[in-house]
């Protein structure tokens, strides 16, 4: 993993990306003069004098620089943009100088030079108490110090390369809130980066090889290390009497020293550094299971140390730029396989969006690539080959809400992994969501239904249940009703019986009453007549007598 030729690719898009700075560069000095009519573009051939051109020039002067060499050294005290033709070609000598560039004025651009001395002058390029200035896309070389800032503020080193230097190859002393990016700092005497007393720097995807040290870090704090490789230096790293720094998602290939009384933070709560030495496991997406400890150099189960990686990286860390509407993403990849050849292509017909790398490994060993992918620049719909097969990914679980991780393993060979948006799938992915999502609905209402349903069913069930167990029992009721009516009845018929019999007797005795009535009646008529007679004869027959 830590090999020079893993960051052939590196060192590629590096120089790519300076080249358009370059360009862009240039073409915007040129939009400026033609806004601002009080600045000039001033060219200079070889025949002519750089530093003549910079004491001739007011600020916000563009000196466009002919590719040529040119013995001299520069002190740069105004605000002015340096532009050389070609890196390579456009050399500017110091000679026996004690600098070759000395910037002393604010918002100053050099871009596009080699600057060498055959005599290791004290700098290549000097910047004292200067703040926004830009040095960018040159080759320093052959002094004792490459780049050095002191006192130097709000500055950006980037793409540049500095090498073969006799002491530091980018030196910060008292320098604070500066960006070194994109340098590839190589084969000096002893330190790759100094940092002394420097506070709230930004070094990031920064090349650090073949130098005695790579970086040494000195009563310095607030800075932030992300995404540089440090490889086969000899000495390794040092972060001494320091505190408050930040690593993260760097490649440690060396030794590091620290010291363990002051804490530092080695990772970023997600991903933390590639350490060659690490014999942790993967837990399924790039990430060690085990921390490591940086000061005792190995993992550790201890909670309580105050340099410990959470979160270290199971292979190296390497990033890529793509653009895409005139936007710059930036792709990175965590891989135990050397990456090479990235490449973001948008196909001309199709619309479809493709990632492009290769990577390589040993024979017969498994490979994974963790790639973090910006989600303005591609989404989840993706199709995956490595060589001519399609794979499944992993989807990685994130709480950045920028970035979709993918995760993915295959054998090592020297393959190529292509990463395919398509316009197409993702209206395809679309609909069947939306399928998905009806179909859910769907389920969902049936299945409500179904329960309101049941549940209906049970509670007419009941009611049900209920009112067959009332009518039971007024069906046993009216058993008992209809039984006691019988009944009733019965015993009616029976006192009917009775009457009907006693009012017979009642008629008989009554008719009984009206012949004994009767007769009485006759008899007394009778006896009545009867007297009546007696006493009508008795007269006569005192008469007759």
């Amino acid at each position: 993993m830590c090999t020079e030729t893993k960051l052939v690719g590196l060192e590629k898009a590096i120089s790519v990306l300076c080249m358009i700075l370059c360009l862009l560069s240039i073409l915007s000095s040129g939009a400026k003069l033609s806004a601002n009519a009080g600045f000039a573009s001033v060219t200079v051939s070889p025949s002519d004098s750089i530093q003549a051109a910079i004491n001739n020039a007011t600020t916000g002067d563009t000196i466009f620089v002919r590719a040529g060499t040119y013995y001299e050294s520069l002190e740069v005290n105004k605000s002015v943009s340096l532009v050389g033709e070609d890196r390579d070609q456009t050399i500017v000598d110091g000679q026996n100088n004690q600098f070759i560039i000395s910037i002393t004025a604010d918002h100053v651009d050099i871009e596009g030079f080699t600057i060498q001395s055959a005599f290791n002058p004290n700098y290549g390029i000097s910047m004292l108490g200067s703040k926004g200035d830009v040095i960018s896309y040159n080759i320093v070389e052959n002094s004792q110090q490459g780049i050095a800032l002191t006192s130097s503020g709000n500055n950006t080193i980037s793409g540049n390369v500095i090498t073969g230097n006799t002491q530091w190859g980018i030196a910060l002393i008292s320098s604070s809130n500066n960006v070194v990016s994109g340098n590839v700092i190589t084969a000096n005497t002893q330190v790759g980066v100094f940092v002394y007393a420097s506070n709230r720097n930004l070094f990031s995807g920064n090349m650090i090889s073949g130098n005695n040290g790579g970086f040494s870090i000195s009563f310095s704090g607030g800075n932030v290390f992300s995404g540089n490789t440090l490889v086969s230096n000899h000495a390794g790293e040092a972060v001494s009497s320091s505190t408050l720094n930040t690593f993260y998602d760097n490649n440690f290939c060396d030794p590091i020293q620290v010291d363990d009384g002051l804490r530092n933070t080695w990772d970023n709560g997600v991903e933390g550094n590639y350490w060659s030495n690490y014999t942790g496991h993967d837990r399924g997406d790039g990430i060690g299971n085990e921390t490591y400890d940086v000061v005792v150099g190995n993992i550790t189960s201890s909670v309580t140390a105050m340099n410990l990686d959470h979160h270290p990286l199971m292979g190296g860390f390497s990033s890529f730029d793509a653009t895409l509407a005139s936007e710059m993403y930036e792709i990175s990849t965590i891989s135990n396989s050397t990456v090479s050849d990235f490449e973001f292509i948008v196909g001309t017909e199709t619309g479809n969006k493709i990632i492009k790398f290769n990577v390589t490994g040993a024979e017969g060993t498994v490979g994974f690539s963790r790639i973090a992918i910006p989600i303005r620049l591609m989404n989840t719909s993706v199709i995956v080959l490595v060589g001519e097969r399609e794979i499944i990914p992993t989807w990685l679980n994130s709480q950045n809400t920028a970035l979709n991780y993918l995760y993915l393993t295959y054998s090592h060979s020297n393959q190529t992994i292509l990463i395919i948006s398509s316009k197409t799938l993702d209206l395809y992915n679309q609909l069947l969501d939306k399928f998905l999502t009806l179909n859910a609905t769907y389920y969902g209402l049936l299945g409500n239904f179904t329960t309101q349903l049941q549940t209906d069913l049970s509670g007419l069930n009941g009611t049900f249940n209920g009112l067959l167990s009332s009518y039971a029992s007024l069906l046993g009721n009216y058993s008992k009703l209809q039984q006691s009516y019988l009944d009733l009845n019965n015993s009616y018929q029976e006192h009917l019986f009775d009457y009907s019999q006693n009012l017979e007797n009642v008629r008989s005795l009554m008719y009984i009453f009206a012949a004994a009535t009767a007769i009485l009646i006759v008899i007394t008529v009778y006896f009545s007549k009867h007297a009546h007679s007696r006493l009508t004869k008795a007269p006569e027959e005192k008469d007759r007598f």
